[in-house]
């Protein structure tokens, strides 16, 4: 462990030896014998198997040997400790940047906010670069594909051990303190081994949308405006806090759960409203409470901070509204005119939130126009500081989450609006899905009338193949509430996913903007649009290579084509977590984008464990926002599109050769015969639709006979559940090894953002793979040469991978995160024997099975699925 901190190490350490008193009391001395055995036989078979010994197959009969209570036992038990190493190492990330953060001076780091803002200047002008920065947007868009494999019941158990943790590191704790905790943690991973690990039923979406719920109230709704004020300050320096801020409320929430539709028949009209619902209660009583906090510290006397005339004019608007309320408020606070006004303000949000017509504001520009009248009376009156502190947090907030918190984007697959179109138009009774797409506007009709336009006014179209597919969704809106004119807003955005979409695209969108409805939004909306491009999709279609290139190239298209349209064009990034989803470190590929594809505006899908992961804990979701928006600046710069543009076309040929040569090599195998059956044979494909992980079914309706209706969350999750990995690398080894010159490829990794990203996700994709445990997985099946495609496939691209990065081996450039996966790995891999255990006698069942050893058997595949996903962290 020599590149692993010692503080890392030693919480660790003590986590560990906490989990196996648990165990201890809970299974006896037994119990913890067979871990420990285990543990030593796959952590001694991974250091020894890649030698030539065969220590693998000890851990595998061992294994074998266990009973079916005791496998599953030790599934458990595995799973508990990658819950808690994975906490102690979020945690750890936490404490090391509170240490920077405590410890800078001087230069801001170079992918901070203030760098890329000073960078920015030097290169297009101070005045220039502030424009930029007002026009800064981040919007990540919360999802809820089910990648996120744990119970709500273990997210917080994990929390409550987190803050245990926490709690440590304060010098202050000791003795009695420190005995005290540790008991309490004792406690706490009691709980956590004791809690059934999986889910009894799959969640619902509105399950799904108070999980997400969560990372609002605990995180974000504080957060923000903390993450707004640290970076005014980084950017003026010190001593600005009397003046009003620079920094813009750039980040904007949008969520597709209880909202994306698109395969998902649980996700009805009825469930969107509810969606809006629930979120507008979660923020509308933020803010309330937020207003009546700031209400009541604002105590400033009317002798020493006059109110102006515009703040008596609003204290005596909000008067009318209700004076029995008004007449207690001033009563409370004598003499304290700002004091009354906020009070009052907070009242209007409850009202708001209750829904008392005469009180509630009408929508949160007129709560944001009332708390703009305060802060204007405060700084009119010298009071700079109450001003610009506290209530302008609670601004930040409001321009922010609005009354709706998130924009809840519609989505639904073209052929859905074709068809109800096409029994509309042939008069037919309009049966069940129809009726629903057509409820859907009127659903979007009510969310914008309850919380404004922004509440709900994207429609994302999944397999937009023609201009017609943009305008069926227009037409339906107005079928549906039976006008033009009373039609919701909407922002169609089209979703190009196939490589063939990619091409087709501005194709596609030229032909849209002859669309009446599309010239009219244009007109309303200073011609802004929105373009969305799938990842997953397009990676399952033409391998990871080519759907690498093709986005690229879509991209510097779209942007091209908004330019010579004068469209403010925003490029939707459908990302995964997973490496094969397109997932990897967000602030590098917002600087490897295409020339003029950012300008100032990110957007990206946000799915499953990843929204956890960024933004369940204050200091990590600060730190990743502020990447992305510097990252996101710092796109503009000219020297960034400049490099990108210039690699790209010196790397012209290198790209097309790799595009044609990946392309096929994923062809041989995907397109070859029976490939669909024997994926789901060597991988626990169809095993995973039992776990209850998300609401969403996992095919579109198609059988294991085809992949075009699989959806790409569970082709990429299967693959990785086998140690394979195969959606983030197959087809680049070939790639690689037929542009066959390592100079060129060492020139394209160190020049070219795009090729080096791609690059450093393979190397982490494969230095998670497993090559003696895929071998067991890929003997499931009896295609021998559909399994040597892939064996050499492996070989070849970790070859070709450590000759284009000039290693000895994978990350060894990288070499705490290789020590990272090295550690984590034999603890996967005894999950996955574990695994290969239970599907290997699924397979085998006979009609004499009984149902309760279908059901152990069945148990103990889904808890070592749960376990190889927090083992292995980004799995979907």
């Amino acid at each position: 462990m020599n590149d692993m901190p010692e503080v890392l190490r030693a919480d660790i350490r003590l986590l560990g030896a906490l989990l196996g008193d648990v165990l201890r009391e809970a299974g006896g001395q037994d119990l913890l014998d067979d871990v420990e055995r285990l543990r030593r036989l796959t952590i001694r078979a991974y250091a020894n198997d890649g030698q030539g010994g065969t220590r693998i197959e000890e851990a595998e009969e061992f294994v074998e040997s266990l009973s079916s209570e005791r496998a599953e036992q030790l599934a458990r038990a595995f799973t508990c400790y990658f819950h808690l190493a994975n906490l102690a190492e979020q945690f750890h990330r936490v404490r090391v940047l509170r240490e920077r953060a405590a410890e800078r001076t001087g230069e801001s780091p170079d992918d901070s906010l203030a760098a890329a803002y000073n960078q920015l200047a030097e290169e297009v002008g101070d005045g220039a670069a502030a424009k930029r920065l007002a026009g800064l947007e981040f919007r990540p868009v919360f999802t809820a594909h089910p990648t996120e494999a744990r119970r709500r019941a273990v997210a917080s158990a994990i929390k409550r051990i987190s803050a245990l943790l926490s709690e440590r590191d304060d010098p202050r704790v000791g003795g009695r303190l420190l005995s005290d905790n540790e008991r309490r943690l004792r406690e706490e991973i009691d709980l956590l081994w004791r809690t059934a690990p999986l889910r009894a039923e799959k969640p619902t979406p509105l399950d799904e949308v108070r999980t997400a719920m969560t990372i609002f109230d605990d995180t974000l709704f504080e957060s923000l405006p903390e993450v707004y004020r640290k970076l005014d300050t980084d950017l003026r320096g010190e001593g600005h806090e009397r003046e009003a801020p620079i920094m813009p409320p750039f980040v904007k929430l949008g969520s597709w759960i209880g909202a994306d539709r698109d395969g998902n028949p649980n996700v009805t009209a009825k469930i969107t409203r509810a969606a809006a619902s629930i979120a507008g209660e979660h923020v509308l009583r933020g803010l309330e409470n937020a207003a009546n906090r700031i209400g009541r510290t604002l105590t400033v006397d009317a002798g020493d901070t006059p109110p102006s005339p515009e703040l008596l004019r609003l204290w005596s608007r909000l008067s009318d509204i209700d004076a029995e309320l008004a007449e207690d408020i001033a009563g409370r606070s004598p003499n304290e005119p700002h004091r009354r006004a906020v009070l009052m303000i907070a009242e209007r949000i409850r009202a708001t939130r209750e829904r008392t017509a005469d009180a509630a504001y009408a929508d949160a520009a007129e709560l944001l126009a009332e708390l703009r009248v305060v802060q204007d009376s405060l700084r009119a009156a010298g009071d700079d500081r109450a001003a610009y502190g506290e209530l302008q947090h609670l601004i930040w907030q409001v321009q922010t989450f609005g009354f709706h918190l998130a924009e809840l984007e519609v989505r639904q697959h073209a052929k859905i609006h074709q068809r109800t179109l096409d029994a509309i138009d042939a008069g037919e009774k309009l049966g069940d899905e129809a009726t629903e797409v057509l409820d859907v506007f009127r659903a979007i009709a009510h969310i914008q009338g309850r919380y404004g336009t922004d509440g709900a006014r994207r429609y994302i179209i999944s397999f937009t193949q023609s201009p017609e597919d943009i305008a069926n969704v227009y037409r339906l809106a107005e079928v549906a509430l039976g006008s033009p004119e009373d039609a919701p807003t909407l922002d169609v955005v089209p979703l190009f996913e196939t490589f063939a979409d990619l091409r087709a695209s501005t194709d596609i969108l030229t032909a849209a903007l002859d669309i009446p409805q599309v010239k009219a939004r244009l007109a309303q909306n200073g011609r802004r649009m929105e373009i969305m491009l799938g990842y997953s999709d397009s990676s399952k279609d033409v391998g990871p290579v080519s759907a690498t290139l093709a986005l690229y190239d879509a991209q510097a298209r779209i942007a091209d084509w908004a330019e010579r349209n004068d469209i403010v064009v925003t490029q939707f990034h459908g990302r995964g977590g997973a490496l094969g989803r397109g997932g990897g470190p967000a602030n590098r590929a917002v600087l490897a984008q295409p020339p003029g594809s950012v300008d100032g505006r990110f957007k990206l899908t946000e799915q499953g464990e990843i929204i956890f992961d960024r933004y369940g804990h204050p200091t990590i979701a600060a730190r990743h926002i502020e990447q992305v928006a510097a990252a996101t600046l710092l796109a503009a710069a000219p020297s960034t599109g400049e490099r990108n543009a210039t690699a790209a076309a010196d790397f012209a040929e290198l790209a097309a050769v790799m595009d044609r040569t990946s392309r096929e090599r994923f062809y041989e195998l995907v397109q070859a015969e029976g490939f669909a059956p024997w994926f789901a044979t060597v991988t626990p494909q169809e095993e995973v639709g039992w776990l209850a992980l998300g609401s969403r079914p996992a095919r579109r309706g198609l059988s294991v006979e085809s992949l075009e209706d699989l959806r790409a969350i569970p082709w990429v999750f299967a693959w990785t559940q086998a140690r394979i990995n195969l959606t983030g690398w197959f087809g680049l080894g070939t790639a690689l090894a037929a542009v066959g010159d390592v100079d060129l490829l060492r020139q394209a990794y160190a020049r070219w953002p795009l090729f080096r990203s791609m690059i450093d996700n393979v190397e982490m994709s494969l230095a998670k793979t497993d090559a003696r445990i895929a071998e067991r997985y890929l003997a499931l099946g009896d295609r021998d040469e559909l399994a040597q495609l892939v064996r050499e496939e492996m070989a070849l691209t970790s070859e070709w991978v450590t000759k284009t990065v000039n290693a000895s081996a994978l990350l060894a450039s990288r070499p705490v995160l290789r020590r990272a996966v090295q550690l984590r790995s034999p603890y996967v891999d005894a999950l996955s024997l574990l695994q290969l255990r239970a599907l290997r006698r699924i397979r085998s069942i006979d009609p004499t099975t009984s149902p309760e050893e279908f059901e152990e058997l069945r148990r103990l595949l889904l808890l070592s699925v749960s376990g190889v996903a927090a083992g292995l962290q980004n799995t979907g």
